[in-house]
This record gives C-alpha cells, sequence and structure tokens, in this order.
C-alpha cells in the first residue's frame, strides 16, 4: 500500500519546509505548490489524497483555489483543509462556509499535525 499523497499549497517558505518535513517523517508523501493556479493544476494532475491550503496566496487565493479545485470532476471528494493564520471563530466559520472540509491554524502545532491529517484523511475515506 502507498502512503497517502498530501498536496501542500503554502507561499511561505519556512512553513512549506516544516509541513512538508513532519508529514514526511510520518511516512506521507507530499507534493509542493507555492501559488494557488499551481496547487489547482497539482491538485488535477495528481490526485492527492488530501491538501492543505494556505488561504493567502499570491494570484488566486485559497479559497478561489478550492472552488477551481472542486469543479474538477475528478477532485470533488478530495477533502481540502485550510491552513490559516486567522485564527477567529468568524474565520474558521468562513472557511467551512466556502467548502472547506477542516481547519489548521498557524502557527502549526508539530505535534498535533500528523494527527490532524490522520483525521482528515479518513473524510476522503468515508463512504
Amino acid at each position: 500500500m502507498s502512503a497517502p499523497r498530501i498536496l501542500v499549497v503554502e507561499d511561505n517558505p519556512k512553513n512549506l519546509k516544516l509541513v512538508r518535513d513532519v508529514l514526511e517523517h510520518f511516512g506521507y508523501e507530499v507534493i509542493e505548490a507555492t501559488t494557488g493556479e499551481d496547487g489547482v493544476r497539482l491538485a488535477v494532475e495528481a490526485t492527492p489524497d488530501l491538501v492543505l491550503m494556505d488561504l493567502q496566496l499570491p494570484g488566486i487565493d485559497g479559497t478561489e483555489a478550492l472552488r477551481r479545485i472542486r469543479a474538477g470532476a475528478d477532485n470533488q471528494d478530495v477533502p481540502v483543509v485550510a491552513v490559516t493564520a486567522f485564527a477567529m471563530n468568524d474565520d474558521r466559520d468562513r472557511a467551512f462556509e466556502s467548502g472547506f472540509n477542516g481547519y489548521v491554524e498557524k502557527p502549526i502545532s508539530v505535534r498535533s499535525l500528523p494527527q490532524q491529517v490522520s483525521d482528515y484523511l479518513r473524510l476522503g475515506r468515508a463512504p
């Protein structure tokens, strides 16, 4: 069985490295994009099991990238999780209203991230 493939869309190099290093340590395959446009392209080409999407990106933002990913026939059921420094309840509500399946706050918790990813991957496997 192959490792779950996680698409990380993040424009901050330090955050991207942190998430990649943590997920690879726990056995996940990580593919990376630094813009919303590249995230949409990789979501179509690489068929990830989960997408971790920064909300503030150069070019199209994370919400628009989510909309475009969901518009594709092959990615409608892939869990897409918002990753953001916006940590107010209204921000969380807006992310869910936009169609994100989950919400991870920055700064990223190295201890919590592997379990959060595991939990969100189960969403994609639900009948």
